[in-house]
């Protein structure tokens, strides 16, 4: 199982960062509704949508969220890392054919207690749409 597992507390520094970027798609938007339940007309009814404040379809602000756990949970810290919490603000919308890219950045590492806390972005080009922080634990090594 050891091929599974990602970095492993020791191989972490703080500094380290990963990156995940997803272009989105229509049937993205209509999945990711139907799997969470968010059937908020401001993401699936373009003529609903139109007498926003965006004036078109905008992605869920979640569907950010998730792609800092697809960074978290494939790529820094990795398989293995547990999600303990997560603090995140909504800055700007993301719309459907965006590409949308998710930062990690270590920026605390806490031995001790097995926890690595991170510094959390997403952007669509130059526009910072989400930022936050989360912590996840990390295994140490098996001896």
């Amino acid at each position: 199982m050891e091929e599974l597992h990602g970095y492993y507390l020791e191989d972490l520094e703080v500094g380290m960062s990963a990156s995940y970027a997803k272009t989105i798609s229509e049937s993205d938007v209509y999945l990711f509704a139907g799997i969470s339940g968010d059937n908020n007309p401001v993401h699936i009814n373009e003529e609903y949508a139109k007498t926003t404040f965006f004036k078109k379809r905008i992605v869920h602000g979640m569907f950010s969220a998730a792609l800092i756990s697809t960074v978290a949970g494939t790529r820094l810290p990795g398989p293995g890392a547990i999600y303990v919490d997560q603090q995140i603000k909504f800055r700007a919308p993301v719309y459907i054919g965006d590409t949308a890219k998710a930062t990690l950045t270590i920026t605390e590492i806490d031995e001790r207690r097995k926890r690595v806390k991170m510094n959390c972005e997403v952007t669509v080009g130059e526009t910072l749409v989400a930022t936050g922080e989360a912590t996840f634990m990390v295994d140490k090594r098996p001896a």
